[in-house]
């Protein structure tokens, strides 16, 4: 959608003079993606800009962050404003002219929009300061790793009152805002399970323990933790995305490994699914005679949105896109955020970005083939800019 003359934004010649800069700066990161924890020519980048703007920062070092910080007019509240600096393994199929050249990484995350929009909105604040400070926090290893805890560790973020991020997305149009409090994402976790078997030919089945038929009678089973063991009401997922297995057709196979991951949004069922899953590995394997090893991996926690500062977002997106422009959640999302991690300490706000252009075709995040409208831009800096200054105002 683009702006149209009901839109709060049209008029804002604040938030066009610095969209040709948001632009520049968006297709340069995007053309030089690095993946987590070696964001190292993103991070210069970025500097540059900071050095440019003459907003003072200080930066971790390779694998670390960059917190850059906003002095206010006088002395009042301290909030921050979040983006992510890596990209994903991936080969793009955009065919964008500013398309990654890096071989086999890109901006597939809408990552590049978001440290452009938070220099945006640096720029807004730069100019016209408010009467408190602002925390400009560009983080490493969203993706993976966690990278919201590198910058939790530094101790960067003592005295913040609130935090706020954001995140494009194709499922909503420019000009429209996703702001809800409580639960928004679910909590991740990796699994690992080692079948071990007993080898043997493929003509003499008696003789052997077969792992390939251990792992599909646990992959059959492990769906019905979830389709019979949980309330429907309450959103989960088991996701086997990986199966290895056998060494030749007419061998059978000594050993499997199954890999994937578990979606949950209630702690309780989060629990059970656990459980549930190392009880049937359990059964499974005293069935077949086989050992079967589980080995979870802690993925992130849901992003739980406070209220007060989901009320502040709201209002903030509301004098951005109109009350038209808002939209509400009926249902969490099954992704993950590392986002979350501030929220465990900090109270904050986690927005969705409606990033797609009239008459586009979806394409979802992650795909070789993302991009996004950056129109978006605009409405990104505008909002981060906005909040900010709402934030601190509530807080005097």
């Amino acid at each position: 959608m683009r702006l149209t003359n009901d839109n709060p934004m049209v008029g804002r010649s604040d938030v066009e003079r610095i969209y040709p800069r948001m632009v520049e700066l968006r297709r340069l990161l995007h053309r030089y993606p690095e993946l987590a924890f070696e964001e190292a020519q993103t991070a210069r980048m970025i500097m540059e800009e900071l050095d440019r703007l003459g907003i003072p920062y200080e930066y971790g070092g390779i694998g670390g962050g960059i917190v850059a910080r906003i002095a206010g007019k006088s002395e009042g509240a301290t909030v921050a404003l979040r983006a992510e600096m890596d990209g994903l393994p991936g080969v793009e199929t955009t065919g964008l002219p500013f398309a990654s050249l890096n071989p086999g990484k890109m901006h597939a995350c809408g990552h590049d929009g978001h440290m452009a929009m938070v220099l945006g909105a640096a720029a807004l604040l730069k100019d016209d300061p408010p009467p408190g400070n602002v925390l400009l926090i560009f983080q490493p290893a969203e993706e993976r790793g966690g990278g919201s805890r590198v910058i939790l560790r530094s101790g960067a973020l003592s005295g913040v009152k609130a935090i706020f991020g954001g995140h494009v997305t194709g499922h909503y149009r420019v000009g429209e805002i996703m702001v809800a409090p409580g639960v928004l994402t679910a909590q991740s976790d990796g699994f690992l399970i080692r079948i071990q078997g007993r080898g043997g030919h493929g003509a003499r089945p008696h003789e052997a323990v077969d792992a390939v038929v251990v792992a599909g009678l646990l992959i059959v089973a492990m769906q019905t933790l979830v389709s019979r063991e949980v309330n429907p009401v309450y959103p989960s997922v088991i996701t086997i995305g990986q199966v290895s297995a056998g060494s030749a057709p007419n061998v059978i196979a000594e050993t499997a490994t199954l890999r994937g991951s578990i979606r949950t949004t209630l702690p309780e069922v989060r629990k059970h699914l656990l459980e549930g899953l190392e009880r049937m590995a359990k059964g499974i394997g005293d069935l077949h005679n086989a050992r079967i090893e589980v080995i979870v991996n802690e993925g992130y926690p849901p992003v739980v949105n406070t209220l007060v500062e989901s009320e502040i977002a709201r209002r903030a997106a509301g004098k951005i896109v109109g009350e038209k422009g808002l939209v509400s959640m009926e249902y969490p999302s099954m992704g993950s955020e590392d986002f979350a991690y501030y929220l465990q300490e900090i109270p904050g706000c986690y927005v969705r970005l409606g990033a797609r252009r009239e008459g586009w075709e979806h394409i979802p995040l992650h795909s070789p083939a993302f991009d996004f409208d950056e129109e978006v831009l605009k409405i990104g800096a505008a909002f981060f800019d906005r909040v900010a200054r709402d934030a601190i105002e509530a807080y005097a």
